[in-house]
């Protein structure tokens, strides 16, 4: 009997124990939740369990006012960073405008920034930084001031091209009578892509027609995936009415086919486009200037052109205009959340 008693009473201690412990689990797991709902992090945070990255999207408002950031785990939640503050002002160009930020993060760390400085300008800006708070002096990039036709450098876009170690710096441009604009065309623009390369930002290659696929185009993005560049632009022609992203698959940064896809964008007037490699997703993200709100799609097989919408998914800052979503490390979205 006394054996008994004595295996009964190990028995309820454990029992015990095993609940003390199953109630410790749950607090921390409550804290954890609460901690991640702190920090903005999502439910998908918590199932991948400390994943390293993060994402960013850089973007300006109204007119061109500044760099602003939005940060996501996901890919599809987007929230402000610090109540949409503005983190960098423009101060090079005629107009002081920043419009449409392109960064991207060179091997060594460092991020890169080009934008569009002014509706007439033949510049872009450019800046750097070690951790988007702190950034260099702004610079002019004089791409096109060889050119004295040149009506406008809208929309530079970055691009770190690891084949040849070298960033590509791609806009669009109009060159006063050197190809027909469509009829209708806003101010007659009949834009083209051009580009130039560099190692440094110190030193560039002469600017060079990139792209000309027999219509007015702007807005180009590229995403390297497989060996081939996925490259998305917009089809700018407004008679017949188009105003779509489009895209384009390209073994080569030099020779890029001028044969486009179907609009992967709707009816909806689209610019701004913006991909990025979340996952099994490649996810196109773009801005719907006439309805103020930003949109995308979403594709595990983008070469069969079967894209996900994702409307009712998707959720951005109010005002967001064009700027590039790109992958950081989880430290940089903290210190931008920390930053006062």
């Amino acid at each position: 009997m006394k054996k008994l008693l004595i295996c009964l009473l190990s028995l309820l201690l454990l029992q015990s124990s095993l609940y003390a412990a199953e109630q410790t689990k749950a607090a921390d797991k409550d804290v954890q939740k609460k901690e991640n709902k702190k920090n903005g992090k999502s439910l998908f945070w918590e199932i991948t369990n400390g994943k390293q990255e993060a994402y960013l999207f850089s973007y300006f408002k109204g007119r061109g006012d500044g760099l602003h950031f939005a940060y996501s785990f996901d890919g599809l939640i987007w929230k402000s960073v610090q109540n949409d503050k503005i983190f960098l002002k423009p101060q090079v160009g005629k107009e002081k405008l920043m419009r449409d930020p392109s960064i991207v993060q060179g091997p060594d760390g460092m991020f890169h920034m080009v934008w569009t400085s002014g509706w007439k300008e033949n510049n872009i800006g450019y800046a750097y930084s070690e951790d988007l708070i702190h950034w260099s002096e702004q610079q002019e990039i004089p791409v096109m001031a060889h050119e004295p036709n040149c009506q406008n450098c809208w929309a530079p876009e970055l691009f770190y091209d690891k084949a040849s170690k070298k960033f590509y710096i791609i806009w669009a441009t109009t060159i006063e009578g050197k190809y027909e604009a469509a009829p209708g065309n806003e101010d007659q623009y009949a834009h083209r892509l051009y580009y130039t390369t560099t190692k440094d930002f110190k030193s560039f290659a002469p600017t060079q027609l990139w792209y000309d696929p027999g219509f007015s185009v702007i807005d180009a993005c590229i995403l390297k995936e497989g060996g081939k560049y996925q490259i998305f632009l917009k089809n700018e022609n407004l008679n017949p009415v188009e105003k779509n992203i489009r895209m384009v698959t390209s073994r080569s940064l030099k020779k890029v086919p001028t044969t486009v896809s179907a609009p992967i964008s709707g009816k909806e007037w689209a610019e701004g486009p913006s991909a990025i490699k979340i996952g099994k997703y490649t996810y196109v993200y773009w801005d719907l200037y006439r309805n103020h709100r930003y949109t995308g799609v979403r594709s595990k097989n983008p070469k069969k052109g079967q894209w996900e919408k994702l409307d009712d998914k998707i959720k951005f800052p109010a005002g967001m205009r064009h700027g590039t979503a790109f992958c950081v490390d989880e430290s940089v979205v903290y210190k931008l959340l920390e930053t006062e």
